[in-house]
């Protein structure tokens, strides 16, 4: 039996999640699926080993299909790294006809996209930021208004060709095809911002493993997105130089005792850990943790305000900023966030969910959330992808690992996949 799935893959530098969720009736979605694996094969967003990352992703889509009970035969995948860029463009048109139609804003969309995009680089988003009727500005949806010219605000976003088809690879290699990419601030918008939030001004950054994600939203459509080469792993590689231990160690601790602000911990507060070159567990206290924790997450934070202010956004935002990613999730970033960008700032995650959502809700899921309400969303709303890509038959026990296997084999023979 065949059923409508939407599914998306959140390839991440700490994990690798998958999600399978099914439409209901009243039109949500209820999430069928859960296959949550350690990334393997990527640094700051990046593949830098694709047999690795493809059994990350083989393993994490397996998860999903078996909760599921339904084979996963195409996704939208997250998209990340330092190679992303954007640019914002304009294009204009002349009205085919007494009314705008759908028809003339794909045209400006054609038109705004055809700016000059080095040989190594690809498209991956046009995203109307607003609309121009014959000299008329603010306007969001033109279809059906009479006119003569219309003109297009996008923001387009870019990434290096070679890393894209390297993430493509490694998810198709699974037997899955790529539907399209989403940047992760985009994702992530889509399941913790609030529509107020969006039209006042609001910065949303996915603070990751290996990045710093940034969007910002102004009258309700992006204004700006950028990458920050830092992340949550840079505060535990910190950490693990620091004290002199084990990455995963650092880690742990991080989780387990870690916090952004000196001022808020108990005096004299310590734990217990081990460290290279001891036999025993000695005592660490917290100040001497939190001491390496807070000087890296202001460096972070001061890198989004000078981003935010170097395109003239810093005034500009009234709804402030809202945090999500993993990183996001340290007790007290909240409070040193708004001590160093001035502003509103609310650590958010993923709300309203239905089916196994268990562990969802967290600000970790943002990015894998938001991939499935950002598919609903181009699905209905642009019928960018035909439901027949998107129909799930049950499974039938798959060896995606042997898959990988006569790939692998393949790329050592010289042949093509």
């Amino acid at each position: 039996m065949n059923v409508n799935l939407y599914t998306g893959i959140d390839v991440g530098t700490t994990k690798i999640c998958t999600l399978v969720a099914q439409e209901l009736e009243d039109g949500s979605l209820q999430i069928i699926g859960v296959g949550i694996e350690p990334s393997k094969g990527l640094k700051r967003g990046a593949v830098v080993n694709v047999e690795e990352a493809a059994r990350a992703i083989a393993a994490s889509v397996d998860k999903a299909q078996r909760t599921a009970g339904y084979e996963i035969a195409s996704a939208v995948v997250s998209l990340a790294g330092t190679q992303v860029s954007s640019i914002n463009s304009r294009g204009v048109v002349g009205v085919q006809g007494e009314l705008i139609s759908a028809e003339d804003v794909n045209r400006a969309s054609e038109a705004a996209r055809a700016i000059a995009v080095p040989y190594d680089r690809q498209i991956v988003h046009v995203l109307p930021r607003g609309f121009v009727v014959d000299g008329q500005e603010g306007i969001r949806n033109p279809v059906g208004m009479h006119g003569m010219r219309l003109e297009m605000e996008t923001h387009i976003i870019t990434t290096s060709s070679t890393a894209l088809r390297n993430l493509a690879q490694c998810v198709q290699i699974c037997g899955v095809e790529v539907e399209g990419f989403v940047l992760n601030p985009i994702a992530s918008a889509e399941a913790v911002l609030q529509d107020t939030e969006r039209d006042m001004g609001v910065a949303v950054v996915d603070i990751g493993g290996g990045t710093a994600d940034l969007a910002i939203y102004q009258e309700g459509t992006v204004s700006h997105t950028a990458v920050l080469p830092v992340g949550g792993n840079h505060v535990t590689a910190d950490i693990a130089h620091g004290l002199r231990m084990p990455t995963e160690v650092a880690e742990s601790i991080k989780l387990a005792h870690g916090h952004t602000l000196a001022s808020e911990i108990t005096p004299g507060e310590s734990f217990m850990v081990r460290l290279f070159g001891e036999e025993a567990p000695v005592q660490v206290l917290r100040s001497d943790l939190v001491s390496i924790i807070q000087p890296r997450m202001e460096e972070i934070f001061s890198m989004i305000m000078q981003e935010i202010d170097r395109v003239g956004m810093l005034n500009y935002l009234p709804a402030g900023m809202v945090l999500t990613g993993g990183a996001s999730r340290l007790p007290g970033v909240r409070l040193l966030g708004s001590q160093i960008m001035g502003m509103p700032v609310r650590v958010a995650g993923p709300t309203e969910l239905k089916g196994l959502v268990d562990q969802l809700n967290s600000p970790a899921y943002a990015t894998s959330v938001g991939l499935l309400l950002w598919l609903r969303k181009e699905v209905e709303g642009m019928s960018a992808v035909q439901p027949s890509q998107r129909k799930g038959r049950r499974r039938e026990g798959t060896d995606i690992g042997k898959k990988i296997q006569d790939f692998i084999k393949a790329i050592l023979k010289g042949m093509a996949p």
